[in-house]
């Protein structure tokens, strides 16, 4: 045990035993008088590694919750950083048992009272939430950032059937967190059986993803859409509209039966706190009144507040990474101040009221390129994911605009585009993006929506389109709060392909735009009286994050390129994070990532999607490199997952291992 400062302590490492004997490791930070003053206790549940690639981020959110009354607990899950096992895939049977006896387990200390929070973004957002449906007596209230309730619909996966290519880029991810050893600074000597076992047994997740093309029992379990009624602990959801993550937030309000508060802002895929390209907030103190009400009993007035509060954003041009606006907030959702205005679309217009007239089919078959500046699924809200000039994209789909706006409008909830179709080809897709277009001519991506239509009636079970005939079908583009000024236009485009974004159909399909299509927008009337109750969010905070030193900076690059000689287009992403020494430990970490996305000559059987990562961890001579690749192309009727994974300790390489698998399509 380790005093870090003169408020809380640190415990490096505890082991929590499971029923099965399996050790998972934690990371506790403690009141210094917990002895004798039990506290509550906040628990994130999570495969990230506690020691190293999340330390620095650890360090400054559990330090606040120990220095302001609370016990905070980093666990690895089982088969991740310093715990014992293997991690085979997300959110397993296994990993929901292991959280519900960690929750027992810290209930039981004597520094802890019983009452237990659960708080985590992403990974740990799903399962604070899934864990909250099992009814552990233990878990009081959670905090569920970046999440989803819907696995299939509604996450990295697929989206309106379609599948994105963030499944091949958060597969890589975990391929390479997986390839991974334990401490043995931690674990002793077994750390390298510990090791082999992990690199033999983790397996490829990709494939097992691609194998579940269609929203079945595999994807319903651990939705927790499902059944809302089974969470029965108070839920603040929060979301960033530049995250992948916004919808989930408006189902929870919608449907969950406990007390709730929901809270989006106009940061991405992180802790509001860390911000961008929105402000960031006080999320710490926010959260710490969150777990004084439901932990501590404190009557400290949370309940009076409005119950969601939502980021409206300004225009702003999209070369521009910043996100203004002002807050605003609602008490329940669906909205009372929010209605649906019904506009409609034809010779390239938005129009107020329905033409009298007959309109002309309109056909659209788009080129691949639309959807190159599209930016990330899941946008950490650097400035090279997120989407960029959406003039470049809309020279490849059919567009409709309005005139210059006369007055101000905002908007919160789902647009929703009505339309009647006919493609040339069985298998197609659409994608519909929503702009806000600015005098000066630049075009801002506000939301968009995308659908597989086969999978125009259901996720669970599509059918294929008839050639030729009409289909009437309704395409719901993501959640978002957005002030178009006077003097702009609202721009719908239409496509038909949206990559690398999501991987595209099987061929090249041509839809028929027939009719007159609608577009109804979520209009919301401003609600001063509700919207000035607002208290302030106060600027962003944190503890002192953990010592250490720089040793290479990141690196973070995003470039397409076409090569008119070969008529190859390529886009190109280099993640790199910072390389750091971490002092406490003597440990070295860095994480270098490259991404390729291609196709030739617009043919889709060469579509391909390339990651490749490579971890080091180092301290003296222990030194550890993992480098994974994986490769992902497709033809007409199947999927090819070509992936290597190479482990090296020092300079000799202890582990090779390499995938060469087919999946057929499934209507995607």
């Amino acid at each position: 045990m380790q005093e870090n400062s003169k408020t809380f302590k640190e415990l490096e490492n505890e082991w929590i035993i499971m029923s099965d004997g399996c050790k998972l490791a934690a990371k506790i930070w403690l009141p210094l008088d917990v002895e004798s003053k039990p506290v509550p206790a906040i628990l994130e549940y999570i495969p990230y590694r506690k020691r190293d690639f999340k330390a620095v981020r650890d360090s400054k959110i559990h330090r606040y919750f120990a220095q302001n009354g609370y016990a905070a607990i980093r666990v690895d899950m089982r088969g991740s950083g310093d715990s014992d096992g293997v991690l085979k895939d997300e959110y397993l049977p296994q990993e929901l048992n292991d959280g519900l006896e960690v929750l027992e387990w810290i209930a039981k200390q004597k520094w802890c009272t019983g009452n237990i929070g659960m708080m985590g973004i992403s990974w740990g957002g799903f399962n604070a939430l899934q864990i909250a449906s099992l009814g552990s007596p233990y878990l009081k209230a959670i905090i569920t950032v970046s999440s989803s309730d819907d696995r299939y619909n509604d996450d990295v996966h697929y989206m309106g059937g379609c599948m994105l290519t963030d499944n091949l880029s958060w597969a890589s991810t975990m391929f390479s967190y997986n390839s991974l050893p334990p401490d043995p600074a931690i674990v002793g000597e077994s750390w390298k059986d510990m090791w082999l076992e992990r690199l033999e047994g983790s397996g490829l997740w990709l494939k097992k993803w691609l194998e579940h093309q269609r929203k079945d029992d595999y994807w319903k379990h651990a939705s927790v859409s499902e059944n809302y009624d089974k969470i029965t602990c108070p839920v603040f959801a929060i979301s960033g509209w530049a995250d992948g993550y916004s919808n989930t937030v408006f189902r929870l309000m919608e449907n969950l039966k406990v007390p709730k508060k929901a809270l989006i802002g106009g940061w991405g895929h992180k802790y509001p706190n860390l911000g961008g390209p929105g402000p960031g907030i006080d999320f710490l103190n926010e959260a710490i009144k969150w777990w004084d009400h439901w932990l501590k009993g404190i009557k400290n007035g949370i309940l009076n507040e409005p119950n969601m509060r939502f980021w409206m954003q300004d225009s702003v041009s999209p070369l521009i990474p910043k996100s203004p606006g002002r807050w605003i907030a609602e008490d329940e959702w669906p909205s009372p101040k929010v209605e649906n205005k019904e506009l409609y679309l034809s010779f390239g217009r938005i129009h107020e009221t329905k033409p009298e007239f007959e309109v002309e089919e309109h056909r659209i078959r788009s080129p691949l390129s639309v959807g190159l500046f599209a930016g990330k699924w899941y946008s950490y809200a650097e400035s090279t994911d997120l989407p960029h000039d959406q003039n470049v994209e809309d020279g490849g789909a059919l567009t409709f605009e309005t005139p210059e706006l006369e007055e101000d409008i905002e908007i919160l909830g789902s647009p929703l585009v009505e339309l009647e179709v006919e493609s040339d080809q069985p298998v197609a897709m659409i994608a519909i993006r929503l702009n806000d277009v600015c005098r000066e001519g630049t075009s801002t991506r506000v939301t968009y929506g995308l659908l597989n239509l086969t999978h125009r009636k259901s996720n669970e079970d599509p059918e294929n389109l008839v050639v030729g005939q009409k289909y009437k079908v309704c395409i719901n583009l993501n959640h978002v709060a957005q002030k178009f000024p006077a003097g702009n236009k609202i721009r719908l485009a239409i496509s038909t392909s949206y990559w690398p974004l999501a991987w595209p159909s099987p061929k090249p399909a041509s839809l028929k735009i027939k009719n007159i299509g609608r577009l109804i927008l979520p209009i919301r009337h401003k609600n001063k009286k509700l919207d000035e109750q607002l208290c302030t969010l106060g600027n962003a905070i944190s503890s002192e994050p953990i010592d250490t030193t720089l040793l290479a900076p990141a690196k973070r690059e995003w470039t397409v390129v076409h090569n008119l000689a070969t008529n190859e287009v390529k886009q190109k992403i280099i993640n790199n994070d910072a390389k750091l020494l971490l002092n406490a430990i003597d440990l070295e970490i860095a994480r270098e990532t490259t991404e390729i996305y291609s196709y030739l000559n617009n043919n889709y059987n060469t579509v391909k999607g390339e990651v490749e990562s490579a971890r080091m961890l180092k301290r003296g001579d222990w030194n550890i490199k993992t480098i994974t690749r994986t490769i992902l192309t497709s033809t007409a009727t199947d999927f090819q997952v070509r992936a290597t994974l190479d482990a090296y300790l020092g300079d000799a390489r202890i582990f090779s291992k390499s995938w060469d698998e087919l999946i057929p399509r499934d209507m995607i």
